[in-house]
């Protein structure tokens, strides 16, 4: 009985949280604004806690989480062409009081609070902020080439996600027999990454249908790309957890874990892509 609440529990999160997400980036710009600051003030709330007391660490929680949330915003902001440069000051302020503020604390290892809060604002803010200028593209058909909200390429990349960890995980549990990561994660095997790249390869032409300005072979391209980074993603918070003596980096989505669990693959995915978008068009 236990085992099917609690796959009934882990599978009505699933679909709620599937929903959300993709009902937000849907429906339009400012909605897709503002369900991910929530999620990127929610993830770097529960890594400043994860990481608040780790290795005498003493992190200013809120005002890190702030600033992350801030960086996310100001580049909403900056992709949408509603400021310039400028609106990154506030946040370079931040980075500048989060070195100067430990020549005050007398903490008793100040390196580990720069390395954690930084770390943080580089792995999940930045990741997070950086979907601004995936889902906000120039405008090349209008005559002042204002950027115009393009949602295709997030949906690309959280399918392409979920795909392969469907994949790799059916797969793998059928076939797999060779251990990709065994001192990072036993259960993963070589089978089940082939296994997930291949269906997402095959889900990367229904999107191309979609976008003619893309065309198939580099949809392939970022596709793997995807998969291959999404991986690494997986593997790096296995391995954060894994330091931390931790299973789960939280308990906010029932059945599921953390925030850093739910996007784990998404916060290494999301800058792979960047690159290569930026590179194919």
């Amino acid at each position: 009985m236990a085992n099917l609440n609690n796959f009934i529990t882990r599978t009505l999160t699933g679909i709620i949280f599937v929903g959300v997400l993709v009902g937000g980036i849907l429906w339009n710009a400012f909605s897709f604004a503002l369900l991910f600051a929530l999620i990127t003030g929610l993830t770097l709330w529960e890594f400043y806690g994860l990481m608040k007391h780790y290795e005498n660490a003493r992190l200013r929680r809120l005002i890190s989480t702030l600033g992350g949330v801030y960086l996310f915003v100001a580049c909403f902001l900056k992709a949408s062409g509603w400021a310039d440069a400028a609106i990154f000051l506030p946040y370079l302020l931040y980075i500048m009081y989060t070195f100067i503020s430990e020549l005050y604390t007398k903490a008793p290892n100040p390196i580990n609070n720069w390395a954690f809060t930084l770390l943080a604002q580089v792995y999940v803010a930045g990741s997070f902020s950086l979907m601004n200028f995936i889902a906000l593209q120039p405008n090349a058909m209008g005559a002042t080439h204002e950027p115009v909200y393009t949602p295709l390429f997030l949906l690309a990349i959280f399918a392409f996600v979920w795909l392969n960890d469907t994949g790799a995980f059916l797969v793998g549990s059928m076939l797999g027999r060779h251990k990709l990561f065994e001192r990072i994660s036993p259960k993963k095997s070589w089978e089940g990454f082939w296994g997930g790249l291949v269906i997402v390869l095959a889900a990367s032409q229904a999107f191309a249908c979609f976008d003619p300005e893309l065309d198939r072979i580099h949809w392939l391209g970022l596709a793997a790309v995807i998969v291959v980074f999404a991986t690494w993603g997986d593997l790096t918070e296995s391995l954060l957890k894994r330091t931390l003596g931790i299973k789960d980096s939280g308990n906010i989505l029932p059945g599921h874990g953390g925030m850093l669990d739910r996007f784990d693959s998404v916060l290494m995915a999301v800058p792979a892509a960047y690159i290569c978008l930026e590179l194919f068009k």
